[in-house]
């Protein structure tokens, strides 16, 4: 039988942090709704130096090091990214620039030239993709191959100010060393899928007329004290076809395209589509592990049962807890303990009791939203959340989402929970679920090697954390607008992003130097 799946897993995180009762301060938000609530304690940071290629490459740099890799292994570098920083060229390709500025003096200057690199994009579940893709690529060169892939997740979710989702912010990148034999976790090829079309959370091409960018700058000029004219907008757009500037990348066509970091979303509605999504996934999963022999539902103990972690992608700390009752409640509907809940917090809704139409599906998903409420409330599912998902929340709460790399996170924070707490994970079985908006979901499954210990001891996640630097809310205003020039906290044994189309470069070009 063919064993490929993680091998080690590396993370680069930002060294500043903004504090959520800090945050909590300056949005007059309540503290403890966002801390106990939503599991939430700080929010990661990027400096002025760091963007999603230079959080790649730091957790890349890390992974090579830690294993002693000669670079001319790597066969692949697949990134699942939602903060990619050009729209035609891949972000992997400057991970790959800084990683050959690092390497190429000790393993020459073409070390990379035969790695194949590309970018994946599906909102948060896009890591989760790269690494599905790169699975079986491994798998599928045989051991005499040896194959060696890594996948890389790198975001920086950012949402606008004062927005809903400010508080879920956070950002960092990862590296996963994925080949046969794994140390540190053997996955199965056996994959839950449930893809739907929907607009749960976006980020489109925004547009901007050109009568509207010529008014608002005549409204600047009002405000700085400037007396305009009455109609000066109507003589600048009438003169705009021969003036010298009509082919200037603002006037050059009617509208103006924006591209912008942050999202467009409908936070109950996501929350809606995470949940049927990871449900629909993880039955496309049981009845694929029942087709391969993997279980038999007629003699084996439940799944979710089975499985004892259980990753989930978590926007923010207490998501898991709060949207897995579905999948709770469906792996359980058949069991005699199902009729204790049913007793004491009643019947489940169904979209057949309502009526057949646009308002009555919207009924129901309302009542759905309580009864999974209900659920989380039970002292049955509050044991299940304590053993198999609380410890894969506690690096999230420090740290914020992660985007694709979220799920990863998720996963490091829970085997250094278990081997700091001297747990013996070896041949147990983990359940993992991944999301992204738009939607897509995956449910697969890990069973934990022998050398697991060994892995996990080098993380030093929550040692890290530890020693972060907190920001003021001035200096987070200033970091989100991208008005602060100078870096925070200056580099140092990093990749850092140096120049943005300097002297002698083209318009955007970037510039990223390894800083001793």
């Amino acid at each position: 039988m063919v064993s490929v799946g993680i091998d080690d897993i590396a993370i680069h995180f930002p060294r500043l942090y903004f504090d959520m009762e800090d945050f909590a301060k300056l949005r007059g938000a309540d503290f403890g709704k966002l801390n106990r609530g939503l599991g939430l304690a700080a929010m990661a940071i990027p400096d002025v130096h760091e963007d999603t290629a230079t959080m790649g490459a730091n957790a890349v740099r890390r992974l090579i090091d830690r294993n002693g890799m000669d670079p001319s292994t790597i066969g692949r570098i697949y990134l699942g990214t939602e903060s990619a920083l050009d729209g035609s060229k891949p972000t992997a390709t400057y991970i790959m620039d800084m990683l050959e500025q690092r390497y190429a003096p000790t393993h020459g200057k073409d070390c990379f030239r035969n790695c194949d690199v590309v970018d994946l994009t599906f909102a948060c579940i896009g890591a989760v993709d790269a690494m599905h893709n790169t699975l079986d690529w491994v798998a599928n060169g045989g051991e005499d191959k040896a194959r060696v892939g890594i996948v890389v997740f790198a975001d920086n979710a950012k949402y606008d100010m004062g927005s809903s989702g400010e508080y879920t912010q956070g950002a960092g990148g990862g590296a996963i060393l994925i080949r046969h034999n794994p140390r540190l976790l053997e996955i199965p090829d056996i994959w839950g899928i449930s893809t739907m079309p929907v607009h749960d959370f976006f980020k489109p091409r925004r547009e901007v007329d050109t009568r509207t960018i010529v008014e608002n700058v005549l409204d600047l000029a009002r405000e700085s004290g400037e007396k305009v004219r009455e109609g000066l907008a109507e003589r600048i757009l009438k003169h705009l076809p021969r003036s010298s500037k009509k082919d200037d990348v603002m006037f050059e066509n009617p509208t103006l395209q924006i591209h912008k970091d942050t999202p467009v979303f409908d936070g109950q509605y996501s929350n809606r589509c995470y949940s049927e999504s990871v449900k629909q996934a993880f039955i496309n999963f049981r009845f694929k592990a029942i087709r391969e022999g993997r279980y038999d539902p007629e003699s084996d103990e439940i799944l979710t049962e089975q499985w004892s972690r259980i990753i989930v992608h978590l926007p923010y700390a207490f998501q898991g807890k709060r949207m897995f009752p579905d999948v709770f409640r469906h792996d359980r509907r058949h069991l005699p303990m199902w009729e204790g809940i049913v007793s004491e917090i009643g019947p489940e809704p169904f979209p057949e009791d309502f009526p057949d139409t646009p308002e009555g599906l919207e009924e129901f998903e309302k009542a759905n939203d309580s009864y999974r409420r209900l659920i989380s409330k039970t002292v049955e599912f509050k044991q299940f959340v304590d053993e198999r998902i609380e410890k894969t929340t506690r690096a999230s709460s420090l740290i914020g989402n992660q985007y694709t790399g979220s799920i990863f996170l998720a996963l490091m924070s829970s085997m250094e929970s278990d081997y700091i707490e001297n747990v013996d994970m070896t041949g147990e079985k983990l359940g993992l679920c991944g999301y992204g908006s738009g939607a897509k979901a995956k449910v697969f499954e890990g069973e934990v090697q022998p050398q697991w210990r060994e892995i996990a001891s080098r993380f030093h996640l929550f040692e890290r954390l530890s020693s972060r630097h907190p920001i003021n809310k001035t200096v987070y205003e200033a970091l989100h607008r991208g008005s602060r020039k100078r870096s925070v906290v200056k580099p140092s044994d990093e990749f850092a992003l140096v120049a943005i189309g300097g002297e002698g470069q083209l318009e955007g070009q970037r510039e990223y130097r390894w800083v001793e």
